[in-house]
């Protein structure tokens, strides 16, 4: 099957996500700069997902123009993505409303985690449907190893400003 019937489904969703969203911010009440204060945690929610949905939109984008053709997997796959993209407005409004309280927070975490799980499988649905010349396919399983050990060099060293904090004493 072709692709397009996916791309235009799946823009037409991201749109709606991204139009919800916008919609949940409310206009500040008061015209001073003031009444922009209790709407900035909103805000800067809204700024957050808004981010995360255009990398989301764009490597969907690229991904499917590798694409020449997709299987029903492929259709669940993206159907899956599609719904954890489309909890965003919930969680980010419900993340900002409450100033990025614990609880708001991790269900966002937990979307956003669930979000790149979804993209993952979707990845692998292509490449399973492309078959084993696929461009998604990793050129090399020896380069795929590389971020994991970008990681643990990052982690290598103890984070110098903890061991300050425990050289100064319990009431510093």
């Amino acid at each position: 099957m072709g692709k397009n019937r996916l791309e235009a489904f799946s823009d037409g969703v991201l749109a709606i996500v991204l139009t919800i969203m916008v919609l949940e911010m409310k206009v500040p009440h008061g015209a001073g700069l003031v009444a922009l204060r209790g709407i900035l945690p909103v805000f800067l929610s809204y700024v957050l997902s808004f981010v995360y949905i255009g990398i989301y939109w764009n490597n969907h984008h690229h991904m499917l123009h590798t694409t020449t053709r997709v299987d029903g997997l492929v259709f669940w796959a993206n159907l899956h993505l599609l719904f954890w993209l489309s909890l965003f407005p919930s969680v980010t409004g419900w993340m900002g409303e409450n100033h990025f309280a614990a609880p708001p927070s991790a269900v966002y975490g937990v979307v956003l985690f669930f979000a790149a799980l979804a993209y993952w499988l979707l990845q692998h649905a292509i490449i399973r449907s492309q078959g084993p010349d696929s461009p998604l396919a990793m050129a090399s399983p020896v380069l795929a190893q590389f971020p994991y050990i970008a990681v643990a060099i990052l982690w290598l060293v103890p984070d110098r400003r903890i061991e300050r904090t425990l050289d100064a004493g319990p009431h510093s």
